[in-house]
């Protein structure tokens, strides 16, 4: 009995310091990726003109490490390249990631124009529509926040966010 609680503790302590190596150890090769992805796609377009998926790709690398403005630019080179071969879904996307550098440098009227520019070339995107309802929230929008809101439960009748935020907003319109 007195040798089992220390055997215990160790294994319990093991475990933990596996689990922890494990997690460091995926982080790092995850980093590692990241990094080399963003090292290659800047050396070929430091060089020569790229596709709009590649100008995207360097431009939501750039969004992870909370670099606004040149992940605004890239999003802008990737609309402009290549823009007759590019999907409306793509272009969608493009538009939505722009407006996201926007929000997140807090101009609001900008991402908004961008996230309208996402919906309308693809109507059915949940995403880009519960992004506008938030920068309209920032606005005090209030009424074109829970308008944006409902149409994303329209299309995503499950979407936690989008319930939560628009009973926040029916909430905020009823005490007016």
């Amino acid at each position: 009995m007195e040798f089992s609680l220390p055997v215990i503790y160790l294994l319990v302590l093991l475990a933990l310091l596996s689990a922890s190596a494990w997690f460091i150890v995926r982080q790092v090769l995850k980093t590692r990726t990241t990094e080399t992805k963003l090292s290659k796609l800047q050396n070929k377009l430091t060089k020569e003109r790229g596709t709009a998926e590649e100008y995207y790709d360097l431009g939501s690398i750039y969004l992870d490490k909370k670099l606004y403005v040149k992940a605004g630019e890239l999003f802008q080179k990737a609309l402009k390249a290549e823009s007759e071969n590019q999907s409306e879904e793509e272009r969608a996307k493009i538009y939505n990631a722009l407006g996201f550098a926007y929000f997140a440098k807090e101009q609001y009227d900008l991402a908004i124009r961008q996230y309208k520019d996402a919906v309308k070339l693809a109507p059915d995107y949940a995403i880009a529509y519960n992004n506008l309802g938030h920068a309209y929230e920032k606005k005090k929008l209030t009424a074109k926040a829970l308008e944006a809101y409902e149409q994303v439960l329209k299309l995503e009748p499950k979407n936690d966010t989008a319930k939560r935020r628009a009973e926040s907003m029916r909430r905020r319109l009823t005490t007016v």
